[in-house]
């Protein structure tokens, strides 16, 4: 697969994340993936999704850069949106919070097979505590 058809099924991936169709991740998905180094089913993956947009009203993915090489590729985006309920281990203030996720990919035919992602927890703390951002 070519980087510009990778970029097309990544910017679809995420468009489709951000309407929550969830039922579409097949066409993103294999049935089973490696998530942070753990083995999940599909539908495991689909249900962190799930519980990240229901604590977090508005959650949204903003993809700022993408890179590709070959059958790998690594994002960094821009997620927005209040938390509603228990989060991460945090608690709802009712403030809004923008973080940075980096997430990295490997894909096999034109779907991603392993996943790894880290967010910027501590601006998330900062944010939902009203406390200036450290830099």
């Amino acid at each position: 697969m070519s980087a510009a058809d990778l970029r097309t099924i990544y910017v679809d991936y995420l468009q489709a994340a951000n309407d929550r169709e969830f039922h579409r991740m097949a066409e993103f998905v294999h049935d089973t993936l490696v998530f942070n180094g753990d083995p999940v089913s599909r539908d495991d993956y689909v249900a962190a999704m799930r519980q990240a947009v229901d604590s977090v009203r508005d959650y949204t993915w903003r993809l700022d850069d993408l890179v590709i090489e070959g059958e790998r590729a690594a994002a960094r985006l821009t997620v927005t949106g209040t938390p509603v309920r228990e989060w991460r281990g945090l608690q709802p203030t009712g403030r809004d919070v923008t973080f940075t996720e980096c997430a990295f990919y490997h894909f096999r035919d034109g779907r991603f097979e392993r996943m790894w992602y880290l967010l910027d927890t501590r601006a998330i703390e900062e944010q939902l505590a009203g406390l200036p951002q450290s830099s």
